[in-house]
């Protein structure tokens, strides 16, 4: 039997008899095809009237590519947990910060000179405080201030009012809804790249468990 180093799949076609039922073997040319597809070459021998012997891969190569896969899945799936979290978080920074708020004692006392103090409420309307970010390291500092420094609170009024930054949106936290949706969006990109590799690698699995069915040892 003359040994054939074949690496596409048209040419394996040609390899097969005539007389056997391809219907039968439907799952291992599936197979077939997707390795030979990503750049696997199979080595083998022709056999009269039936299926060709494969001669390579063996198992213990196919054994040692699918755990090299099954590796590299594990290491894709580690990433796509980590993209989902973040994903996560991104979507429920608003409803957690704005239930942490409630043990914030600056946001109580911000409540108190809203409610008694009707300039404080008109300047903290006017640059759209971002109280109820006030348990965000991020964002405390400058709620901290506005609340407790009079002259801090007039300037930063004075400048959301006047500076072209705020002319279309006289939020001073706007930037926090800009950085949670841009981690969204890059989260959903992520996940969605993550999971079609994963697809992509369970296909190659498969192909390569059911050649082995194939394979000699």
């Amino acid at each position: 039997m003359a040994r054939q180093i074949i690496s596409r799949y048209n040419d394996f076609s040609k390899k097969l008899p005539k007389s056997i039922d391809r219907s039968k073997f439907s799952e291992r040319i599936d197979a077939i095809k997707h390795y030979l597809s990503k750049g696997g070459i199979l080595s083998v021998a022709p056999v009269q009237s039936s299926f060709p012997k494969l001669l390579y891969p063996s198992k213990l190569r196919i054994k040692s590519q699918v755990t090299e896969l099954q590796e590299l899945r594990a290491q894709y799936h580690q990433r796509l947990v980590s993209w989902k979290k973040k994903f996560q978080q991104a979507k429920v920074y608003f409803t957690v910060h704005g239930v942490k708020k409630l043990k914030e004692p600056l946001y109580w006392k911000h409540m108190a000179k809203y409610w008694s103090d009707s300039d404080y409420r008109k300047d903290s309307d006017s640059v759209k405080l971002p109280v109820n970010l006030v348990s965000d390291p991020r964002w405390k500092p400058m709620v901290k201030m506005f609340v407790n420094d009079l002259d801090y609170r007039k300037q930063l009024t004075q400048t959301v009012d006047e500076s072209v930054v705020y002319a279309k949106d006289k939020k001073v936290a706007k930037y926090a809804e800009v950085l949670q949706n841009f981690r969204s969006e890059q989260s959903s990109r992520k996940i969605g790249e993550l999971e079609k590799k994963l697809a992509e690698i369970d296909v190659d699995i498969a192909a390569l468990q059911e050649i082995s069915k194939w394979a000699g040892n």
